[in-house]
């Protein structure tokens, strides 16, 4: 019998892993909830009307119509059965393996608040970036209906919680889209008005990056029009808008971007976990009392180096790939390979049009040249060269006519009642 893999998540790190597998010799089962893998990096560009879904997703089952040795499966875990060896799925069929590769990525996390999350979603699937987009889109649209002043105001307010790297990206496009994009297309509105809020409880944005890049990308947001609000929490989240300290700020609409909760894997486990939910790993991304386990990407708690290493792609592509190294070692019988070492490549964000900051440790950039790199970069890791096509030309047509081509209002409301 061949040795039996199954890989739950087909994000970053379980693609890769599957990939580092060909050839092996394995039965593969790859399972996931979605029938998409789904390159995050670009997910905001699909909530502010850049891109189009089609453009940063890819059917699972398409990706891996070549690979004869791999079962995709749309399915839901619901647990583990460590003592069976099976997976078990929300269905009640159980899936047995020898090796079990979980890599389930992260949610939205509200610090105790999930109440928030109807009226202030996050940004970690295609269902949440349409939300966003139909939010935004609407919030203009109702602006344009009303006569009261007051609702007006609020409905052109857009408050994006958290200042990290999404958040950062979100604030510039919606700014862009507000007073770059729209102004000619409303009659009885200035788009110019709107008010797009980064709040951010720290005090300063961008947390990751040095200070002085941090200190660029705020007055590049500052010239697009948004306004960085650092050093004070939010506190309530609701329909009508946000309570920034004790502060009420009436708004429509509001995009959260301030943290993530690992997937509920250490519980399926019975494994410890930080506060964050990331299961606790060994240095070969295993856990402490079954080496035949693996946990990889947002759902791990993995050091590298005395650090604990980033929650970002290139990290769960790294993992994925060093899993599929030790387990091809262990087939053929091989000594134990060393422990994962995370090589970081830099950090990127964008602000807006002809505006990035690329921090490479010694080496750092920002600007129109970094806009270029970044663009660059995040085209190079799309899957396959329609993708990498179509956002070029998305991409294209957006910087030579100054309009987005993905501003349709489809799709009905997935949070609100």
């Amino acid at each position: 019998m061949k040795h039996r893999v199954v890989v739950v998540g087909a994000g970053f790190a379980g693609l890769q892993l599957v990939q580092g597998l060909k050839g092996a010799g394995c039965d593969i089962t790859l399972i996931d909830q979605r029938n998409h893998h789904l390159f995050q990096p670009l997910l905001y560009q699909v909530a502010t009307t850049l891109l189009a879904t089609s453009e940063i997703a890819w059917p699972i089952r398409r990706v891996m119509r070549s690979r004869e040795d791999v079962t995709t499966l749309l399915a839901t875990v619901t647990g583990v059965d460590r003592v069976a060896r099976e997976v078990v799925l929300d269905s009640g069929t159980r899936i047995p393996f020898d090796t079990l590769v979980v890599a389930t990525g992260a949610r939205h996390a509200y610090f105790g608040n999930d109440h928030w999350e109807a009226d202030a979603p996050g940004l970690k699937t295609l269902e949440d970036a349409t939300t966003i987009r139909r939010r935004l889109l609407l919030a203009f649209e109702r602006a344009e209906l009303t006569d009261d002043e007051a609702e007006r105001e609020a409905q052109l307010t857009f408050a994006v919680v958290g200042a990290g790297a999404t958040g950062v990206e979100l604030a510039g496009i919606i700014a862009e889209l507000a007073h770059r994009i729209l102004p000619r297309e409303f009659r009885h509105i200035d788009t110019h008005r709107a008010r797009v809020l980064l709040i951010e409880a720290g005090p300063r944005i961008l947390p990751a990056f040095r200070e002085d890049l941090a200190d660029y990308a705020t007055r590049a947001l500052e010239r697009r029009g948004v306004e960085v609000l650092t050093g004070v929490p939010v506190t309530d989240c609701a329909a009508e808008g946000i309570m920034l300290g004790d502060k009420p700020i009436p708004s429509r609409t509001i995009i959260w971007a301030a943290g993530v909760q690992a997937s509920p894997a250490s519980q399926w486990l019975d494994a410890e976990a930080d506060r964050a939910g990331r299961v606790k790993v060994t240095d070969t991304l295993t856990l402490p009392d079954d080496p035949a386990i693996f946990v990889l990407g947002d759902t791990a708690n993995v050091e590298s180096g005395g650090r604990q290493v980033p929650g970002i792609a290139p990290a769960a592509k790294q993992q994925g790939k060093y899993a599929a190294r030790l387990i091809r070692s262990r087939l053929d019988g091989k000594a134990a390979r060393a422990p994962f070492h995370y090589r970081h490549m830099g950090d990127l964000a964008t602000i807006g049009q002809n505006a990035a900051i690329i921090d490479f440790g010694r080496f750092q950039m920002k600007g129109l040249l970094a806009w270029w790199v970044w663009g660059i970069a995040h085209i190079y890791f799309l899957i396959g060269g329609r993708s990498r096509l179509m956002v070029s030309i998305s991409w294209l047509w957006s910087y030579l006519s100054g309009q987005n081509s993905a501003r349709l209002i489809t799709q009905k409301e997935t949070l609100r009642r």
